[in-house]
């Protein structure tokens, strides 16, 4: 039986888990848990780095006690984009910006002036959001921004924490992809649009591919934690291209849907697709394991459905995800719709308001009670999810016969039997531990005891049970598909 711990950071929890392999099955087990929360200083809002770290060598303890010291691999993932910067003595400058921070409002604007959109979309491949590490780091030379005139590396996130376990210092090819700073099909920096920018890019260390070893936990790690010198991995350390590793697919052609706080649904590709529809539809070529392409959407996810939820528990409203379906279910179906990547959605705080604000603004008649906020959302989201597919299928001239939705999302069965209505075709759901499970295998190629991403593939169908939906109502759904557009496309507010 051969173990490894993947560590998997989303943007609101943590955890480590153990991956267990005895060469046909893989099981999973959840040896740590913690939260990550967001810490506002002043007008600045930060990842808590050192207690994530913290908790990241908690997880090593527990699991060399529960595998009695036979850990083979470490492996990291997190989100996309965010990094912290270290000085000349590798010590962290700071604590590194949550990409919800305020200061990249209005950077877009301001490259733009500079470098045009074409131009980005051409050299990158990636989406304009206003997120993506390009404009944090030129709101940073705008802002003069101590830390960057001091820093000598950038790391991002799973990258810096690679560094505090092992000492060394390179960007992992799917994580660097996320930060439009990229050149598509190149994996190599963008060294001429950077330097348009006044962007340093003396600070970018060497990008490396997906399932390489970065080297051994340093020896004041193994004394602290009483642990072997166990290696660590390079994982496709961007937590959508983990998870992307675990879609089960039937065909080629099926598409995929990373379902969490963020939604990704995309397809994977050999090679990046840019053009003027995936440029005016805001399709972004992302890195996948291999140098493969994961052309997706971003769309806002199940944040909103979360934020609302918040909202509710601060005015003492706790209600379990089952409660609040139930609610929905109850509710009149397509009262009102929502574009859930609207601008407006985007920052937290009294969710549930910016939803009936939404409505009033674009002449529709909007929600009066919970049930009817939270229907509003899931159809809403399904419906993006619709025009998120007829755009893949516009775009690569094929059509996509199954929609593979993994990750913490795919638990949500009202939200996959709405998406498999107004889609019109199978959605299955599952694994659900689907970045986990991927981050363990690109571990498990790099030790060569899985031969490629095809048996890989092959293994997650014999562990990990899926759920099939297949499409009910379609006339409704597709009548209440094209009302959406007509809102969406055309708002009165």
């Amino acid at each position: 039986m051969k173990h490894v711990l993947a560590f998997d950071y989303g943007a609101g929890s943590g955890r480590g888990v153990i991956g267990s392999f005895d060469g046909s099955r893989l099981s999973l087990k959840e040896v740590h848990r913690f939260s990550n929360d967001p810490v506002q200083i002043g007008k600045s809002l930060h990842w808590d780095v050192l207690r994530l770290y913290h908790e990241m060598k908690q997880g090593i303890a527990k699991a060399n006690f529960e595998t009695n010291g036979n850990i083979s691999g470490i492996g990291i993932d997190t989100w996309g984009v965010d990094f912290g910067l270290l000085d000349a003595n590798d010590v962290l400058l700071g604590n590194p910006f949550h990409y919800r921070d305020s200061g990249t409002e209005g950077m877009i604007d301001e490259v733009l002036k500079i470098v045009s959109r074409l131009d980005i979309y051409h050299d990158t491949g990636i989406s304009f959001q206003i997120f993506n590490t390009l404009y944090q780091l030129f709101s940073m030379v705008k802002n003069k921004c101590s830390y960057l005139e001091k820093a000598e590396t950038l790391l991002f996130m799973p990258d810096l924490f690679t560094f505090f376990l092992t000492g060394n210092k390179a960007c992992e090819f799917t994580i660097a992809s996320t930060s439009q700073m990229v050149l598509a099909g190149r994996g190599t920096w963008a060294y001429d649009l950077l330097n348009k920018l006044g962007i340093p890019v003396q600070i970018l260390p060497d990008i490396v591919d997906t399932c390489t070893h970065a080297g051994n936990l340093q020896s004041h790690i193994r004394e602290e934690l009483g642990v072997p010198a166990i290696p660590v991995i390079y994982v496709a350390s961007h937590d959508t291209a983990s998870a992307i590793i675990s879609v089960p697919f039937e065909n080629s052609n099926d598409a995929y849907l990373s379902s969490g706080t963020w939604s990704l649904l995309g397809v994977e590709c050999e090679k990046s697709l840019i053009n003027d529809i995936t440029m005016s539809l805001n399709y972004t070529n992302e890195g996948g394991i291999n140098r493969t392409v994961c052309l997706l959407k971003n769309i806002m996810g199940l944040w909103i459905y979360e934020e609302c939820r918040r909202a509710w528990k601060k005015e003492g409203l706790t209600m379990s995800y089952d409660e609040m379906n139930a609610m929905a279910e109850a509710a009149k179906p397509f009262q009102a719709f929502i574009d859930v990547d609207d601008d407006s959605f985007y920052s937290p705080g009294n969710m549930p308001e910016k939803v009936i604000s939404y409505c009033k603004r674009t002449a529709q008649k909007a929600p009066e009670d919970i049930g009817g906020i939270i229907r509003v959302v899931m159809e809403s989201l399904a419906m993006k999810y619709k025009s998120s597919v007829d755009g893949l299928e516009k775009i690569t001239g094929k059509s996509i016969p199954v929609l593979h939705i993994v990750g913490g999302g795919c638990k949500n069965r009202i939200l996959n039997r709405y998406t498999a209505n107004v889609l019109n075709r199978k959605v299955t759901a599952g694994p659900v531990e689907a970045t986990a499970v991927g981050n363990v295998l690109a571990q498990l190629i790099a030790l060569k005891e899985i031969s490629d991403v095809n048996q890989a593939r092959d293994v997650v169908k014999r562990s990990f049970p899926t759920e099939e939906y297949l499409p009910e109502d379609t006339g409704i759904w597709e009548d209440a598909y094209d009302r959406y557009l007509q809102i969406i496309e055309n708002p009165v507010g």
